[in-house]
């Protein structure tokens, strides 16, 4: 059984902050802003995440960050979804006030902002992620791609979505979305989401549309009854 740390261990290894902000946002999506001194002045790239200690201070679980304020501030956007796990369950129940325990911000997968074009495939777990990294693009910037929802409720509102192709999941799979929309080689593909999607989704980049493998970001953010991947 896991044992919860010691809290000056904790102090040593993740950022205190407080909720002041917990509320529905689209669909299944929950909005979770948390601040605090701490979080002044990281360093931020976007499409990376946060880990938070989550169910009693036992489980780390990973979110990606819709926006960060240098001021102090973390925002989340955490899906909820049938057989949720301690983190979904950790921000169903968050409260303004609670105190929170999270690491810095990490991960590879984040924008690469000269490239000449960015292509972002994914689904609404990828879309927060997608989120951080389009809001850093501006607006002269060559964008396509395709994001997968389960219904037209839990699509986030996207900086530039107008210029993404959104379908529902009944509609079919992502990968022929990839094939429809073609997109030539030349710039970065971020592609994320169910695991077996993204392997896909890449395969179809770089076997078919002829992508170099170097170019095509991939994150496995979940598989079917294994909703962590880290």
């Amino acid at each position: 059984m896991p044992v919860a740390l010691p809290a000056p261990v904790l102090d040593l290894l993740t950022l205190k902050g407080t909720v002041t902000v917990a509320e529905p946002a689209a669909g299944r999506f929950r909005r979770v802003r948390i601040e605090s001194e701490t979080l002044a002045g990281l360093e931020v790239r976007p499409g990376q995440q946060v880990r938070v200690l989550v169910g009693g201070g036992l489980a780390l679980r990973t979110y990606s960050i819709w926006r960060y304020d240098p001021g102090g501030a973390v925002e989340l956007r955490v899906l909820d979804h049938p057989g949720a796990g301690p983190g979904a369950r950790w921000a169903r129940h968050a409260a303004v006030g609670d105190r929170v325990r999270l690491r810095g911000p990490e991960g590879s997968f984040v924008l690469r902002p000269d490239a000449a074009h960015h292509v972002f495939v994914g689904d609404e777990t990828a879309s927060v992620a997608f989120g951080a990294m389009l809001a850093a693009l501006p607006a002269q910037a060559r964008i396509s791609g395709c994001v997968q929802t389960q219904t037209a409720a839990d699509r986030l509102p996207l900086p530039h979505g107008d210029r993404l192709t959104w379908t529902l999941r009944g509609e079919g799979p992502l990968v022929g979305a990839v094939r429809a929309l073609a997109p030539q080689p030349g710039g970065i593909a971020y592609v994320a989401g169910e695991a077996r999607t993204v392997q896909q989704v890449r395969q179809v980049l770089v076997r078919e549309a002829g992508w170099t493998r170097r170019s095509v970001l991939t994150r496995p953010f979940w598989a079917p009854g294994r909703r962590g991947m880290d």
